[in-house]
């Protein structure tokens, strides 16, 4: 029985890191000039030297892959300490924090702007990236609304939520990106996401 257990765990570590050399190998691929239109099952699992079927065992689909690389993407580029922000005491310090870490992670990796390219000659990528890109709403919502005076009309508050919203977008830092560092590029933001909030306090 033991032993059975001990090759269970080498096997699980095993698939783990095969999963991760396909993520990765993905993740390459997304960051090469002129690869999004060829991304495919087949495509990743050469750049992985893997088999197509072990692709395919380990992500389904084509969908499925690319939510694990974004999952990937979005862990190395810090999104996990939204919950600190969305959790901090004091909430427009928390929205402060907010602003900051999507500024730092759209500057975090080249795949995450080629994806967001992606978006205009790929409905699968277009369809994925809204959907992620949706979960910032109900967190700037959170805090809206933790901030934002016990009369503000909900139109009000609402307003604020997706001028923040489109204030901490890929687009938006990209805009303002090239001759701005991205610490210029957050003290920006941070100053209309103030300036934003200051007409529902």
């Amino acid at each position: 029985m033991p032993k059975r257990a001990y090759v269970s765990v080498a096997r699980a570590q095993a698939a783990a890191a095969k999963r991760n050399q396909v993520i990765q190998a993905a993740a390459r691929f997304l960051r090469e000039e002129d690869s999004i239109t060829t991304f495919s099952l087949d495509a990743v699992a050469k750049a992985a030297k893997v088999t197509r079927l072990t692709v395919y065992n380990q992500f389904g689909s084509r969908r499925g892959l690319l939510e694990a690389v974004f999952d990937d993407i979005a862990s190395r580029g810090g999104l996990a300490s939204l919950e600190d922000a969305a959790a901090y005491p004091d909430p427009e310090k928390g929205l402060e924090m907010a602003v900051r870490i999507f500024c730092e992670f759209w500057d975090s990796d080249p795949a995450v702007a080629r994806l967001h390219d992606a978006m205009a000659i790929d409905q699968e990528f277009a369809q994925a990236l809204a959907a992620r890109n949706e979960r910032r709403r109900p967190l700037i919502g959170e805090l809206i609304a933790r901030i934002a005076a016990e009369d503000t009309p909900t139109n009000a508050k609402r307003d604020v939520v997706d001028l923040i919203y489109v204030l901490t977008s890929c687009a938006t830092f990209r805009m303002l990106s090239g001759a701005r560092s991205v610490s210029a590029i957050c003290a920006l933001l941070t100053s209309a996401t103030k300036a934003a909030v200051a007409k529902i306090k």
